[in-house]
């Protein structure tokens, strides 16, 4: 499940409103070009992610990849590392069938799992990946599956995480100003970016930097560095 800014206004229902959502078919089918026009530098923030795992796995690695619907990173890294296998894990069923057609021939070394993270095997895991997801989960949660993530690995091994994150203080407006105009920069309709402003503003669960690798530490992750950066973006690379 990944974040593409553009929640229905009937995203505020209480039963899992975002697996909701990536279930609807015309967002599914739309999928792929929301991430590229809102994230600036995905394909470098998949590249990066794969080069930073290849440091410390090895090259028959098993890699958990959490939020993996759509494919677009399990793609990436599939292709850079041929000995690598994959167990993808998300809870849109339609966004794991978008995954498939996305892998292609590279599905016969990915186990996709429609759930979350405590649907994910025991491990272990040479190292784990959760893209564009965390913002979804509120801070007791996230921590948790951080914490989930974190049982599941070999020791030292490593996770990349990347999602929202930026100043919620007195910057905070500015920095959601910034994140819709990118994508209307990039020519995305300004009427949907303002809704999907709104949207971020309030349905997501957004944290500062400095709150979020906090989170991370509490998770198992006592090495946290951030590697990324692109307006409203962050990833960082943690070693368990």
């Amino acid at each position: 499940m990944k974040h593409d800014d553009h929640l229905p206004d009937d995203a505020v229902a209480p039963d899992n409103p975002f697996v909701k959502h990536f279930s609807d078919p015309e967002a599914v089918s739309n999928y792929a070009e929301g991430p590229r026009r809102v994230v600036p530098g995905l394909e470098a923030l998949h590249r990066m992610t794969a080069i930073l795992l290849a440091e410390r796995v090895p090259a028959d690695a098993r890699v958990l990849v959490l939020g993996a619907g759509g494919g677009m990173e399990l793609q990436v890294l599939a292709q850079a590392h041929p000995g690598w296998t994959f167990v993808g894990v998300d809870p849109a069923a339609a966004m794991l069938r978008l995954a498939e057609r996305t892998i292609g021939p590279d599905m016969a070394r990915v186990d996709l799992i429609e759930g979350y993270i405590d649907d994910a095997p025991p491990g272990p895991f040479d190292a784990a990946v959760c893209l564009l997801t965390l913002h979804f989960l509120d801070a007791a949660e996230r921590e948790r599956t951080v914490g989930e993530i974190h049982r599941r690995l070999r020791p030292g091994a490593p996770f990349v995480a990347a999602h929202l994150s930026f100043p919620q203080g007195a910057e905070r407006e500015l920095w959601l100003d910034r994140h819709v105009a990118y994508p209307v920069a990039m020519g995305a309709d300004p009427e949907q970016m303002r809704g999907a402003r709104e949207a971020v503003a309030t349905r997501l669960a957004t944290f500062s930097p400095g709150q979020d690798e906090a989170i991370l530490r509490a998770g198992g992750f006592p090495e946290v560095s951030l590697f990324f950066a692109a307006f409203a973006w962050r990833g960082w690379i943690a070693n368990a």
